[in-house]
């Protein structure tokens, strides 16, 4: 009987010794991928250093009376709040009215068609060519919503606004001359921020979506490399769309799908870094993350469909590596929660830390899975919003691993699924530091944070703990500042989510 229980006991051990060399292998290999992940972002950064000395080209152009037929569409779903300043500043773009036709998408199903319905009808009555088009399904949503407007087009180029963007009047002077070639496609706006001042949140994302444009954006374009049309504050040549395939809504990122089908086939995009369209970034980590679950899912889905096909196109290598960097960049998410989660097992296996492990692994790896990113986004705030910018920077981190088990989740699901909801960011015409009490409190109720989200965090909270307390138990006191960055982002997810399931239930 005891020599039976010796054995279980000893087979016990001995899966659990597997098990945790097994993590400790998943630990390690996710934190290459971050590696990797920095190795690219310092790629980027070193290249982008040296476009900063470069300045812009300037187009412009008379165009002696022969104006081109320029199409705006704005998709709207249930935005009360920011429809009419959307319309109100379309309705003053600086385009001859006879050359330009305003189509407003509205798939609404809230008081937003009244809204439309009343700016609509005023700005008509001024003399601008501005119709409401409206479907009685949201079969294939954004995308489909634009494909049935398309159908209904003047235009020869097709600008795009979504809800929450705010165009200056002189936007399609400063954007059309860039079509100067008749295999010129898109050319791509840089997006501002109306609300980067509003929180700690909002100043993040300002550098997160920034450092999209100014950084990544400007390196691919000017090296040559694919880089796609972000859904919003671009114009497309229409025939391109068309040649392309239209909007599909078999991934829900049906602007990146279509830039790399139009690129493949040889159409050229452009990216204008001077041009600005302010927008209002998501007020909540819980709006944050629900827009960042739809990039993330859909990117995936579009580096399933696109990418077996772009590898066996006839494209230089250098684009198709950078492609497959670019579409297969949200992985880094799940090597970030894949890191978190296997942190514990890790630590357990190895024991006491060598020096030698230490200078050869751990140094390395820490360099580049983290201080390369944090670099990375340090410079550009630095660049873009002064020094006192990096005061939130230390944040970052903590947000974006206590995120990244849901996005994760989103990264698996985008590799099985095909389309899938069309989930809205809530907007809510938010300026500056402006705080709307009402029409926040209003918006909460929508909110997807409920008990079962909330049990999940705090079980991550608990659980990101216990590596804090076995690397204090041994003093391995070098250490304490990167474990303590995984309960603190659990942390400040978790509270986020409780202080909105507040709101929501106390309506």
């Amino acid at each position: 009987m005891l020599q039976g229980a010796l054995s279980v006991d000893l087979l016990w051990v001995l899966v659990m010794n597997y098990l945790i060399l097994f993590l400790t292998v998943v630990h390690f290999v996710a934190l290459s991928g971050l590696a990797l992940y920095g190795v690219h972002r310092l790629w980027m950064l070193y290249h982008w250093w040296q476009y900063t000395k470069v300045a812009d080209e300037v187009k412009t152009v008379s165009f002696a009376g022969v104006w081109p037929q320029v199409t705006v569409q704005l998709p709207l779903y249930n935005e009360r709040f920011v429809a009419e300043r959307l319309i109100n500043a379309v309705a003053q773009l600086d385009w001859p009215s006879s050359c330009l036709q305003i189509q407003v998408v509205d798939d609404s199903s809230d008081e937003t068609c009244a809204v439309v319905d009343r700016a609509v009808a005023r700005w008509r009555e001024r003399g601008i060519n501005i119709v409401v088009q409206r479907r009685d399904n949201r079969n294939g949503y954004k995308a489909g919503a634009l494909a049935a407007a398309l159908e209904h087009a003047t235009g020869e180029f097709v600008a795009i606004f979504d809800a929450d963007f705010v165009p200056d009047t002189d936007y399609l002077q400063r954007i059309i001359p860039y079509f100067s070639g008749a295999d010129i496609a898109m050319v791509q706006a840089r997006w501002g921020f109306l609300n980067r001042t509003h929180s700690w949140l909002t100043k993040l994302q300002a550098i997160l979506l920034g450092a999209h444009f100014a950084v990544e954006h400007q390196v691919r374009y000017r090296r040559g490399l694919f880089f796609n049309f972000n859904g919003t504050a671009g114009v497309w040549r229409r025939s391109a769309i068309a040649a392309a395939g239209g909007w599909q809504a078999d991934t829900v990122t049906e602007d990146l799908d279509l830039s790399y089908r139009a690129q493949m086939q040889g159409w050229r995009f452009i990216y204008v870094n001077d041009v600005v369209v302010p927008s209002e970034l998501p007020l909540t980590v819980n709006d944050f993350r629900g827009q960042q679950q739809r990039w993330a899912k859909g990117s995936t889905q579009t580096a399933r469909k696109i990418l077996p096909v772009l590898l066996h196109a006839d494209l230089p290598m250098r684009v198709k590596i950078e492609a497959g960097a670019h579409l297969l960049a949200n992985f880094g998410w799940l090597c970030a929660a894949l890191a978190c989660l296997t942190l514990y097992p890790a630590l357990l296996s190895r024991g006491n830390f060598s020096v030698m492990q230490v200078v050869l692994l751990d140094v390395p790896l820490f360099i580049l899975a983290g201080v390369a990113i944090l670099l990375y986004f340090a410079m550009y705030a630095a660049r873009e919003y002064g020094w006192r910018s990096l005061l939130w920077l230390p944040v970052l981190p903590m947000l974006t691993l206590g995120l990244s088990p849901s996005l994760a989740w989103s990264v698996m699901c985008g590799t099985v699924q095909r389309g899938g909801v069309f989930a809205r960011t809530a907007k809510y015409g938010v300026h500056g530091k402006q705080r709307e009490k009402m029409r926040f409190s209003v918006n909460l109720s929508s909110v997807k944070a409920d008990h079962r989200l909330l049990l999940v965090n705090g079980i991550l909270v608990l659980y990101s703990c216990l590596p804090a307390i076995y690397v204090l138990q041994r003093h391995e006191w070098a250490a304490i500042f990167l474990v303590v960055l995984f309960p603190l982002g659990f942390l400040l997810v978790f509270f986020s989510d409780a202080v909105a399931l507040m709101h929501r239930t106390s309506e």
